[in-house]
């Protein structure tokens, strides 16, 4: 009654009836109920009536059901599989990444959390040079004329940040892609120059309500591996079958399956149907003529041209929307772009917009969660945990930690006066890829005793072997 009588005069009210139950609502919840078959109730929770505290606190009941007990165990058991590998959890064992009050959304990264995050944009930069990328740098914070110009500023600044510098409306980028208009075009360009590949790790931000924020997957400020092809109408085939090539290499490269979705024109857009029309049937056309299965999603592109979004899968079947490819004609229209054509004409380029990771912290998210915190070898934070038995063969400990060192390889060394048995739980614990404990019998033959995750206890061995092997892991950068 409440519920109604605060509702407009002019309002459709409607009830929904299922056996003895019936709801105020717009209904139905399920045409039929043959289908549920398996249920289980999850958890209670209290919750004010409409939000208030000043209203009677009621009882929510949650729970889930599915046609099937085989399908509903299965979905059980992920859930608690996916309560273990909580990123928010082993970041905090792991010493990875901490999230504070005094920045709420902005996370900080510790030691362990920047030699994985630094490993990982070496990999980026390392296939990008060999892609045929630049690397560019832009500004965090610009105008508002530059935003305006974007479009950004009209489609976008609830979610953006703005200042105010010598009287001048400024904003936090959200995204990079209009300084690299800019960087565009501070030369002139031919024909002959495209395509143009412009990589950027660039800092954005975006504001997000505070009840949506979740560790790394969902954050106020990230690392977007962006990069940004200018190119003409004819190489629009090529450079997104380009794309397409190097995010599979990349995802592969994690041990992910994946889906693809076309995203097609949001009701808030802008552009010409000409122009969407031909964004959308080169997107389409580079998928079919690639042979790629994909799904529509109508109405999700940006809004300023259509995407092929990749939905990757985790090891425990979740999936995760990470890489897009973004067709944009707008952008370059709208900063007067321009290349000189074969016959001396100057031309509006056509641009890509396209990440692989997305945002590298919510990809440390995922990967976290993926690996359960047993990164490979080559990503591992410590690669190799030294353990003495005792404080007698601390420098022989040394030693051996210094050669390590030395090679590349990323090393620690347990010294605390505690029993070996319980330095390594410890280490184990923190998901090191090798343990290498070395005693009396160790030292007398100039050996290691070596346990690795992957076989457990492997006896004596040479060094050097170890060194070897820990290099080629590193090399090929192997799944474990």
């Amino acid at each position: 009654v409440e519920l109604i009588q605060d509702l407009p005069e002019d309002a459709i009210i409607s009830f929904y009836k299922q056996g003895d139950f019936t709801d105020l609502c717009a209904g139905p919840h399920l045409m039929s109920t043959k289908t549920v078959k398996a249920i289980k109730l999850t958890s209670v929770a209290g919750a004010y009536w409409r939000g208030s505290e000043k209203n009677k606190m009621l009882s929510r009941i949650y729970g889930t059901s599915y046609p099937k007990a085989s399908e509903l165990e299965a979905y059980l058991t992920m859930i608690e599989e996916a309560k273990k590998r909580d990123h928010r959890k082993l970041g905090k064992e792991l010493k990875l990444f901490t999230m504070l009050e005094e920045g709420p959304g902005f996370p900080f990264f510790l030691p362990n959390g920047m030699v994985l995050k630094n490993t990982l944009l070496d990999y980026w930069r390392q296939i990008h040079k060999e892609a045929g990328y630049v690397e560019v740098s832009t500004p965090i914070i610009l105008n508002r004329d530059l935003w305006y110009r974007s479009g950004h500023w009209e489609h976008y600044k609830d979610n953006m940040y703005t200042t105010v510098i010598d009287d001048e409306d400024y904003a936090v980028k959200p995204m990079n892609c209009p300084g690299g208009m800019l960087i565009y075009k501070q030369d002139m360009h031919s024909y002959r120059d495209l395509p143009i590949r412009m990589g950027e790790i660039g800092l954005v931000h975006r504001h997000e309500k505070s009840g949506a924020l979740h560790g790394l997957m969902r954050v106020r400020c990230f690392n977007q591996d962006d990069a940004h092809i200018f190119m003409t109408p004819e190489q629009i085939k090529d450079e997104i079958s380009g794309v397409i090539r190097l995010i599979d290499g990349v995802y592969k490269q994690f041990g992910f399956k994946y889906h693809i979705e076309l995203s097609t024109r949001p009701e808030d857009s802008m552009g010409s149907d000409e122009d969407w029309e031909i964004a959308t049937d080169g997107l389409r056309n580079a998928l079919e003529e690639n042979h790629i299965e994909y799904t529509v999603n109508e109405g999700d592109g940006a809004f300023y041209g259509p995407k092929i979004d990749f939905h990757l899968e985790d090891s425990i079947g979740r999936t995760w929307q990470c890489g897009t490819i973004q067709l944009d004609m707008q952008m370059p229209e709208r900063f007067e772009l321009e290349y000189t054509a074969a016959d001396g004409s100057k031309k509006r380029p056509v641009m890509i917009h396209r990440v692989c990771f997305g945002s590298i912290e919510r990809f440390i998210g995922i990967l976290i969660e993926h690996f359960a915190g047993q990164f490979p070898t080559w990503l591992a934070p410590v690669q190799v945990k030294v353990l003495p038995i005792s404080e007698k063969f601390a420098d022989y400990a040394k030693e051996v930690a210094d050669k390590l060192d030395a090679a590349g390889i990323r090393v620690q060394t347990d010294n605390r006066a505690e029993k070996i048995g319980y330095k390594i739980r410890e280490a184990r614990n923190e998901r090191v890829p090798y343990i290498i404990v070395v005693g009396e019998k160790d030292k007398e033959v100039n050996k290691v005793s070596l346990r690795s995750r992957k076989n457990g206890e492997e006896g004596q061995m040479d060094l050097a072997d170890v060194i070897a092997r820990i290099q080629e892991e590193v090399r090929t950068k192997a799944l474990d």
